[in-house]
């Protein structure tokens, strides 16, 4: 689920982070770092409990309609098709999911139902849904397609739903995208049969990323003299003053992975490292740090401080 370049995000916060505390400790940041990242699990499962209480806040809206005074034919006799979505069923029914929930303490919904009304409110007020209530029977493909559309529709572009997660913990405002891509990832795999394997996925796609993200922090710290010397002097057209914080680190870390990752190819590292800037430093960022770093590329190669091994890493 995690991505090189949000492990990289990561460890630019924890670096920022650590610069700015009057009384630095690494070890402090690193517990940190992987902090900040397990947190983002937590979000993907508070998103897929976000589903199964949207249905449950459903069944119950059904349940008050049929004994409204003046009911309606429609309303004493409602269509249950949503409430009955067998992705959902599944969802819900799995103990893994239910048991992990609970041992985060992530049930949330419970606390703040205010937003799962307000999302099964939008959701009410779609063409697409009064559609699919018409239908008598469904197969798991449309229940699994429509269910995808939900939360590509509803639940992602929320604007209170992104309220709501930035006011619970700051980093996930920086989670959702990633989170949002494994969900409708995962919406479009899931079978009763393979439901076990990729309901939840692994946070880290292996051992060597979260290796990849301690190790950066660590080479970007421990190495803050040598990386700002590298720099020095590669700056004469901008004003020091102007150059924002976060360009410097995004520097240091590009010229950490130049130095000290071998594996790593330079056009790979320096393209990450724009994308970053561009999304969260200033508007001419990426300009000054491709400038930099493609000039500091062809003195590492002069000099032979390039280590790159392997097909393309140049």
């Amino acid at each position: 689920m995690l991505t090189r370049r949000h492990i990289r995000v990561k460890v630019l916060q924890s670096v920022y982070a650590l610069n700015q505390n009057e009384h630095p400790d690494l070890s402090k940041q690193e517990k940190f770092l992987f902090y900040s990242i397990d947190q983002m699990h937590d979000l993907y499962l508070l998103m897929l409990q976000l589903m199964i209480e949207m249905r449950d806040h459903a069944e119950n809206y059904l349940d008050v309609s049929k004994k409204k005074h003046l009911a309606t034919d429609l309303e004493k006799d409602p269509s249950t098709i949503f409430v009955e979505n067998k992705v959902l069923r599944l969802l819900d029914s799995n103990s893994n999911l239910e048991a992990i929930v609970k041992r985060k303490g992530l049930n949330y919904w419970a606390q703040d139902t205010e937003y799962v009304g307000i999302l099964f409110k939008v959701l009410r007020e779609q063409d697409w849904y009064d559609e699919y209530l018409l239908k008598e029977n469904t197969s798991f493909s449309e229940d699994q397609n429509f269910i995808t559309k939900v939360y590509k529709e509803v639940i992602a572009p929320n604007e209170k739903l992104y309220e709501y997660l930035e006011d619970k913990r700051l980093t996930w405002i920086d989670d959702f995208p990633i989170v949002n891509t494994a969900m409708v990832k995962m919406l479009g795999k899931i079978s009763e049969k393979n439901v076990a394997n990729v309901l939840i996925p692994d946070l880290y796609k292996d051992a060597e990323d979260r290796d990849f993200a301690l190790e950066l922090l660590r080479k970007v710290v421990l190495n803050e003299e040598k990386l700002s010397a590298e720099i020095d002097g590669k700056t004469p057209n901008w004003d020091q003053d102007r150059i924002a914080d976060l360009d410097f680190i995004i520097l240091k870390m590009g010229i950490a992975e130049f130095l000290y990752f071998p594996s790593i190819p330079v056009r790979a590292t320096i393209n990450e490292y724009l994308e970053i800037s561009k999304e969260y430093s200033t508007p001419k960022s990426s300009i000054f740090i491709n400038g930099i770093l493609d000039k500091l590329v062809k003195e590492f190669e002069i000099s032979k401080k390039l280590n790159k091994i392997g097909r393309g890493l140049q």
